[in-house]
C-alpha cells in the first residue's frame, strides 16, 4: 500500500482532505496499538464524525482501497498514511519565542510522534536566555542566523507577541528558513517560495464563542 502512496503528489490533494487525514491516522493508529486487523469507513466515520463516503473518497487519493465486507486493513494503513503525510521522517526545527505558548509547544511530546523535532528556542527575554525546557536550549535570537547556518534547520515555528511577528518572520526569511509555522494571530507576509502555516488558537476561540452564542440565541 505505501509503494503506491509514494507516487501521488500532495499538490493533488484539496486542502479538506489533507487535513483529515492525520484525524484517520492517529485513529488507525489506536487500532493498530490494540492489534485490530481490519477497519471499515463506516467504523471511522462513526468515531470521527465524517460521511464514510467521504473518507473513502480521501483515502483514494492515495490509492488505498478497502477489501469488500472487510475494510481496510489496519497496519498497512497506519504505515501508508505515516508515509504520504511525512510524518515517518525527521524534521528539525527552530522554535521562535519561549513564553508560555512556546514552552508548552517545546513539552509537547506528540509533536516528535509525528516527524517534528524542535531542536532549539530563541527569545529576546534575559531572563530565560540561557535556560532549558524539556532538554530543549534557549538561545538569543541574535543567534539565530549563525545557528540556522550551522545547523542547517529549515523549519521555524513562531510563538512571538504578534507586534513582533512580522519582523520575526523577515529574519526567518533572511536566515534561508523554508517553512514557517506561524502561531500569532497576526498575518504575516512571505515571499512566495516560503512554506507558510497559520495556525491562530485565537481565531479558533473567537469561532467556538460565536458560534455558542448563536446556539443560544436560537434555542
Amino acid at each position: 500500500m505505501s509503494d503506491t502512496t509514494r507516487h501521488i503528489s500532495r499538490d493533488m490533494l484539496p486542502e479538506p482532505t489533507l487535513r483529515r487525514l492525520p484525524w484517520y491516522l492517529a485513529y488507525v493508529k489506536m487500532l493498530d496499538s490494540k492489534h485490530e486487523e481490519y477497519v471499515s469507513s463506516t467504523q471511522i466515520a462513526k468515531r470521527l464524525n465524517v460521511d464514510a463516503s467521504q473518507i473513502a473518497k480521501d483515502l483514494s487519493f492515495l490509492n488505498i482501497k478497502g477489501k469488500t465486507r472487510m475494510g481496510y486493513e489496519v497496519h498497512p494503513l497506519t504505515k501508508a498514511l505515516t508515509e504520504f503525510l511525512g510524518f515517518k521522517h525527521r524534521h528539525n526545527a527552530f522554535l521562535i519565542g519561549a513564553g508560555s505558548l512556546g514552552s508548552a509547544l517545546m513539552r509537547d511530546l506528540g509533536l516528535t510522534q509525528y516527524g517534528l523535532n524542535i531542536v532549539a528556542a530563541f527569545d529576546v527575554n534575559p531572563d530565560i536566555v540561557g535556560k532549558n525546557v524539556a532538554d530543549i536550549p534557549i538561545f538569543d535570537f541574535s543567534e539565530f542566523g549563525t545557528r540556522q547556518r550551522s545547523s542547517g534547520v529549515s523549519i521555524a515555528i513562531v510563538a512571538v507577541p504578534f507586534e513582533n511577528a512580522q519582523d520575526v518572520a523577515n529574519t526567518l526569511v533572511e536566515s534561508n528558513i523554508k517553512a514557517i509555522w506561524n502561531f500569532t494571530p497576526y498575518r504575516i507576509k512571505v515571499p512566495r517560495n516560503i512554506v507558510l502555516q497559520n495556525t491562530s488558537i485565537y481565531s479558533d476561540l473567537a469561532l467556538m464563542y460565536n458560534r455558542m452564542n448563536a446556539s443560544v440565541n436560537t434555542k
